[in-house]
């Protein structure tokens, strides 16, 4: 009898064989987007700590065409990154109310970006 367990081997492409995987690791690279861009942010902090002068050369970086072109994947990427978060948060987190679940699969309109205007129409908020 062997005291090694097995291992089985993956390839580096195993998120390619079904499309829920594909839409899960396009997700979390879109989080590394989202990441470079809140660095981006503290980069311009510094710089405009730094001085007028610090604080011009990075509004001209951000100015020229790569650094719209980077703003833009940014924003794009953002945008895709919490949409499916807000799909994601009542299937991860289903609602209950005393002790008894309320959507939470699937089958949750609350679930499905689709509907939120029909909510919001459906349940308007409280004058103030």
């Amino acid at each position: 009898m062997s005291r090694r367990p097995y291992i089985r081997k993956v390839k580096r492409s195993w998120w390619l064989g079904r499309r829920r995987y594909v839409v899960y690791m396009v997700r979390e690279l879109t989080s590394l987007f989202v990441g470079l861009y809140c660095a981006l942010l503290v980069v311009g902090l510094w710089r405009l700590a730094a001085g007028r002068a610090a604080w011009d050369g990075f509004l001209a970086a951000l100015s020229s065409p790569l650094g719209a072109l980077f703003q833009l994947v940014c924003l794009a990427f953002a945008a895709y990154h919490s949409v499916t978060w807000f799909a994601l948060t009542p299937k991860a987190m289903p609602l209950a109310v005393r002790r008894r679940r309320i959507g939470g699969g699937a089958d949750h309109p609350g679930a499905d970006p689709d509907h939120w205007g029909a909510d919001a129409a459906r349940h308007p908020a409280p004058p103030i």
